[in-house]
């Protein structure tokens, strides 16, 4: 009974130190294992690679009644509680409440395709995928697995796909430079981050056709996200030193945050001289001082869409993806000229 990579059920039950019976029934929910002998024999199945195709044969058969929620971009970060970012904890305060709303439990997963790979984590019934990545491994995963997936955000990778939903970030992106450009700016510098997501690239090719339409030379700086407001402080420094331009907008609150504490160190006056917004609200921008303007992203709404669309792809129902929800623009004081009506 030959499994990816030659493990055999054998292998399994040697490694687990019990018999092929024990790890049948553990895989296939019968017999009268414990919990905990089951639960083992899982994880050391799906450690080596043998537990998908048992659970294609049994526990895949029938609904578990729960789901999976992967943060590609936590994963990216290194860290799941980045202080001061609160848009991640939105996300998945949302999708954990309407989940069980609909009966259905919510798993949070680190990165599958690291070993060791949480016990059943395998097992579920589908996922959503934030912010996937080109060629993204986890992506890659679901698919030979033969799991239902969604994803916030578009699939950079498969155009085809279109069971994703996200805010409508093309509309978002152009009411901030539309909103620079009322209030005089005639030059604007995008700093963007590194992941390579969807986010990422689409929103510098929106700027560079933004900056096209309106005559503007386009200026993009780029700056890993793990960088966080260390990284936002020394691109600040990049910008000064090659031009100050008359408005910058940083993707991330904690980018934001740093560029404005490299502005303020180097004397350039927030917003008198630059306007400053970020196109993810935090804490960062929140309680900076001025407050910096932001996309403050409704997560209620995107993550419904995100739920109707799984439990159709679970259903094996057709698409009516992909979904395109509003956020809202805050302005604040670093953006608000005082002499605009903006």
């Amino acid at each position: 009974m030959a499994r990816s990579k030659g493990v055999t059920i054998r292998d399994v039950a040697q490694r687990a130190g019990v018999s092929v019976a024990a790890v049948s029934m553990a895989l296939n929910g019968t017999g009268t294992l414990s919990a905990a002998t089951r639960l083992r024999v899982r994880a050391i199945a799906e450690e080596m690679e043998y537990e998908a195709d048992a659970l294609a044969r049994g526990l895949r058969r029938s609904s578990v009644g729960a789901i999976g929620l992967v943060m590609r971009s936590l994963d990216a970060l290194g860290e799941y509680a980045p202080r001061g970012v609160d848009v991640f904890s939105r996300y998945i305060g949302a999708v954990s409440a309407q989940a069980m709303d609909r009966g259905l439990s919510l798993m949070l997963v680190p990165d599958p395709t690291r070993r060791p790979t949480p016990p059943l984590a395998l097992s579920l019934d589908g996922y959503i995928v934030t912010m996937p990545h080109v060629d993204d491994p986890v992506i890659g995963l679901l698919e030979r697995r033969g799991i239902p997936y969604v994803t916030l955000g578009r699939d950079p990778s498969r155009p085809d796909f279109t069971d994703w939903a996200t805010e409508d970030d093309s509309l978002s992106f152009r009411r901030i430079y539309e909103h620079f450009a009322a209030s005089g700016a005639r030059s604007i510098v995008l700093l963007r981050g590194t992941d390579p997501n969807a986010w990422n690239i689409d929103s510098e090719a929106m700027y560079r056709a933004w900056c096209e339409r309106a005559g503007i030379t386009p200026r993009v700086y780029a700056s890993a996200e793990r960088a966080g407001e260390h990284g936002g402080e020394n691109i600040a420094h990049a910008i000064v030193d090659e031009g100050i331009p008359d408005a910058i907008l940083c993707h991330t609150g904690r980018q934001a945050a740093g560029v404005l504490a490299g502005l303020t160190s180097r004397g350039v006056a927030v917003p008198d001289r630059t306007m400053l917004a970020a196109a993810s609200d935090s804490e960062h921008t929140r309680h900076s001082r001025p407050a910096i303007s932001a996309v403050e992203l409704h997560a209620a709404e995107t993550t419904l869409a995100l739920l109707d669309l799984l439990q159709a792809r679970i259903a094996g129902e057709p698409s009516p993806g992909p979904v395109l929800t509003t956020a809202r623009f805050r302005v604040r004081a670093s953006s608000r000229r005082t002499d605009t009506n903006t």
